[in-house]
């Protein structure tokens, strides 16, 4: 009963030892993605909202899958080869990036005008008001959708088994197609497993939502 899964369990961890580091990458770029872009959104220059709105929507707009594929098999087309631990990284960052991003220009437009007219009336310069005043309570709004998309993030990392990575769902594929009779013990073993990796996650997303509901969006 237990012999099974004693003999998958080394694969699958290493499987998961790439998932979370594709999860730790990605979710780096996501949440620098996720600035940039935010603010390019409300950005006074016209060219720059246009252009992030372009992003945004084309990624928001069409299958992260597509988007896999097309960063790591069309690419090459045009001379760029990126390895698939690359590819994957980046395409998890742009889609869910470009999520976030709404998730920092909902936060930075939920602080009441008034703020921002008492930083100018302070002489304030367009810099300080958003780095001292703006985004010090934006960021605590941030939060708990920040943590809501970080998940989301570890079960997009799956797709990455499709780009050749073996990660997670690449292992345990392996493993059942090279004995179908772990099919059973495999999906379990996936299941537990990501809901371990996924644990944490949820456990600071709930916290983040306890600190975000007692401060500045309350």
């Amino acid at each position: 009963m237990i012999q099974p899964y004693i003999e998958i369990l080394p694969q699958l961890l290493k499987g998961a030892n790439t998932t979370i580091q594709i999860l730790i990458a990605s979710a780096l770029v996501t949440y620098s993605v996720a600035f940039i872009a935010g603010l390019g959104k409300i950005s006074r220059f016209k060219l720059v909202r246009g252009v992030t709105t372009f992003y945004v929507e084309i990624f928001r707009g069409t299958s992260l899958l597509v988007q896999m594929f097309w960063i790591f098999y069309a690419l090459p087309a045009f001379g760029i080869t990126l390895s698939p631990f690359l590819a994957g990284v980046i395409t998890l960052g742009l889609n869910y990036g470009a999520y976030a991003s709404e998730v920092v220009r909902g936060a930075i437009q939920a602080i009441p005008k008034g703020q921002t007219e008492a930083a100018i009336a302070l002489n304030m310069s367009r810099w300080h008001r958003m780095t001292r005043v703006i985004l010090p309570q934006a960021i605590r709004i941030m939060l708990p959708g920040f943590g809501n998309i970080s998940i989301e993030l570890l079960k997009g990392t799956s797709l990455v088994s499709l780009i050749t990575l073996a990660d997670l769902t690449f292992q345990g594929l392996i493993i059942r197609n090279t004995n179908l009779s772990y099919t059973f013990h495999v999906f379990i073993s996936l299941l537990v497993i990501y809901f371990l990796i996924a644990l944490p996650l949820i456990i600071l997303v709930r916290k983040l939502e306890n600190r975000a509901a007692k401060g500045v969006a309350k």
